[in-house]
């Protein structure tokens, strides 16, 4: 039977190479996004229009949903006397609420699968002190223990699990890596001494959506080059 998952995102970075993975498996790929015409044009692929700040998205969904992915982001990096109110709540508005918003959407069809699995982002931040994080690393936190919690209420027949990349090579991390000296220091920070690559993460998805990760469920998952658990110097 052909897999149908719900993508929030897919035009570009991490987002985009999964559609291109899964699409190869011959998915049905049902991705909400800001912009449907820059999705690439592939077979099972579908675009419906979604802004994770809308407080009401209104979405056609099918009956049923194998999985969920939510991919949109932030990177705000301030100093801490320089965040104000309305930072943190834009960072909660699209790492936390709008994935909220959008699984209350999917629910009833992941319901039905009777095996379903969701996937989240988090960052390597959360569970490591970077200086000037404060504003992301704050949302984040909030999205981990709010996926845990659900993946108590929702076992046994809907997983979830989050994803905490470090620095990956995609259009949003692309004001630290504008120069081969930026990409040289931010690649030495890391254990394995490069940046990670969208490709790389997009093949965990794949297999948290997929029945291989069935015993896995309320994890948060570092895909960091090392960088939180190791130190090298």
């Amino acid at each position: 039977m052909t897999k149908t998952f719900l993508l929030a995102g897919g035009t570009s970075g991490i987002g985009r190479a999964t559609v291109e993975l899964l699409a190869d498996e011959e998915c049905r790929l049902l991705c909400a996004c800001r912009r449907p015409d820059f999705l690439p044009d592939l077979p099972g692929v579908e675009g419906t229009p979604f802004e994770a700040t809308e407080p009401n998205p209104d979405l056609a969904l099918p009956e049923r949903l194998d999985g969920m992915v939510y991919f949109p982001g932030s990177i705000r990096l301030k100093p801490f006397h320089l965040l104000r109110d309305e930072d943190f709540l834009e960072d909660l508005q699209v790492n936390l609420l709008g994935a909220a918003r959008l699984l209350r959407l999917a629910l009833p069809a992941l319901k039905r699968s009777g095996q379903s699995s969701v996937v989240f982002f988090s960052t390597v931040a959360v569970g490591q002190g970077f200086p000037f994080h404060a504003g992301i690393a704050a949302a984040k936190g909030a999205l981990e223990g709010f996926a845990r919690s659900l993946a108590a209420e929702f076992a046994p027949t809907i997983r979830l699990n989050c994803i905490a990349p470090s620095l990956t090579n995609t259009p949003l991390a692309s004001p630290f890596l504008g120069s081969e000296p930026k990409r040289e220091a931010c690649a030495g920070r890391h254990p394995l001494q490069r940046i990670g690559e969208p490709q790389e993460t997009a093949k965990l998805v794949r297999f948290l959506l997929s029945e291989d990760s069935g015993f896995m469920t309320g994890q948060v998952l570092g895909l960091d080059g090392g960088l939180s658990a190791l130190r090298t110097q």
